[in-house]
């Protein structure tokens, strides 16, 4: 049977620097997935019309690398090896939102958000603060950072033209599987947050989301 291999502080911290240059780098990160939106038709877009989708596709880009950050931090800091791994794979599985927003993006004529790698430290940070504190936490701020996500999902779908079966199809398969993340971290012993934590992540969420939305 094949044994885990074990990794030093400092290879950890190597790979998490990878990790962060395949996120921040522009067409770094391979998804596992082709993305939903292959085999949508274009839509007739006016001028207005794209720009708006490509500030809430800039939004959303950036809420994955939000989301590769704190995993990464979590794992980092994790103290179960099942809830390092858990981490991972949801790190893993978040690379494919963020390579179809960018490619989204892109087609659009636009760019993703000149402020990811601040929002990148500041979410990295708070995953492995939360790893410190305890595994039940950190999965907790897990499930409750991929229902804001969920929320932000639905305001957007809302808004984008139904012509634009591109974009949508994207954000329908994301809100597939970050309801799937987020149930997945109860289930695995997650704490569930007292509503003014939840309120004082939505407040920094929509911090994020006004400051990205142009640029």
């Amino acid at each position: 049977m094949a044994q885990m291999r074990h990794y030093s502080p400092v290879d950890r911290l190597l790979l998490q620097a990878d990790t962060a240059l395949r996120t921040l780098l522009p067409f770094s990160g391979q998804p596992s997935r082709p993305s939903p939106a292959i085999v949508q038709p274009e839509a007739q877009l006016d001028a207005e019309q794209t720009q708006h989708i490509a500030g809430l596709m800039r939004i959303n880009h950036t809420g994955e690398v939000c989301a590769q950050a704190l995993y990464q931090g979590q794992a980092l800091t994790a103290k179960l090896p099942h809830v390092r791994e858990a981490m991972e794979q949801a790190a893993d599985e978040e690379i494919d939102h963020l390579a179809w927003c960018e490619q989204r993006i892109r087609q659009l004529g636009s760019h993703p958000s000149v402020l990811n790698p601040l929002f990148y430290g500041l979410s990295f940070g708070i995953g492995a603060f939360a790893g410190l504190v305890s595994d039940k936490v950190s999965l907790g701020f897990v499930a409750a950072t991929e229902n804001q996500v969920v929320k932000h999902l639905d305001d957007h779908l809302q808004q984008i033209p139904a012509t634009d079966e591109k974009s949508r199809a994207i954000l329908e398969q994301m809100r597939e599987d970050e309801e799937h993340h987020a149930s997945s971290a109860i289930e695995a012993g997650g704490l569930r947050f007292p509503a003014p934590i939840k309120l004082g992540m939505s407040l920094l969420s929509k911090v994020m989301t006004k400051s990205t939305y142009r640029m």
